[in-house]
């Protein structure tokens, strides 16, 4: 995706340690033009797939998440991260770690919310280690739904979650892969390089 493409290499701040800051249109302040269009280019991508609900965990995921499931015409579920009052039985938990935040988290779905046979689409802002798209997934496969994808805004795929989550059998699908950010430099993916549209 050459705009969002364009947002990382403008806006993006290295913080090391494989740490990138976009925080100035995606997990802070969010450039709804660019969500609109990560909607799209994920309602593209996952055409055909018969899509019931689309999952992602609060909060970076809730904005592609709503204009995805807004394009998809279906409801997004997003997965909190903290204890609610109101949400304390029938609830999915699962447990997951934030590379970025170094810490886990038990993150919790309603069960009434995702049903027996639902098609979800799982989307999230960020890729590394796969451990939020994998406790989603494992969320959606406990109601006995199917995951027929996930969809990232932004991959590292210097770190392993495409390869795990591939090799778990799921179909990802990454608008932008960041092959490096050694040097203070953000190195694309060659195939992202050479396929944005």
């Amino acid at each position: 995706m050459k705009l969002l493409r364009q947002k990382v290499i403008s806006e993006g701040i290295i913080l090391g340690q494989g740490v990138l800051k976009v925080d100035s249109f995606l997990n802070h302040q969010m450039d709804p033009f660019l969500m609109r269009e990560v909607g799209r280019e994920f309602t593209r991508r996952f055409a055909g797939q018969e899509v019931t609900k689309v999952l992602t965990i609060e909060s970076s995921g809730i904005a592609p998440g709503i204009m995805t499931a807004l394009e998809l015409g279906v409801p997004l579920i997003f997965a909190r991260k903290q204890k609610s009052l109101t949400l304390t039985e029938d609830i999915f938990v699962e447990k997951v770690y934030s590379f970025t935040k170094k810490e886990s988290n038990e993150i919790t779905v309603s069960k009434k919310f995702i049903a027996p046979g639902e098609r979800v689409l799982i989307v999230d802002d960020f890729l590394a280690n796969g451990e939020a798209a994998f406790g989603l997934a494992r969320i959606v496969e406990q109601a006995g739904g199917t995951v027929v994808g996930i969809g990232i805004v932004i991959e590292k795929a210097f770190q392993p979650g495409n390869r795990l989550l591939k090799e778990a059998g799921y179909r990802v699908e990454s608008l932008v892969r960041i092959a490096s950010l050694d040097d203070g430099i953000i190195a694309f993916a060659e195939e992202d390089a050479e396929h944005s549209d």
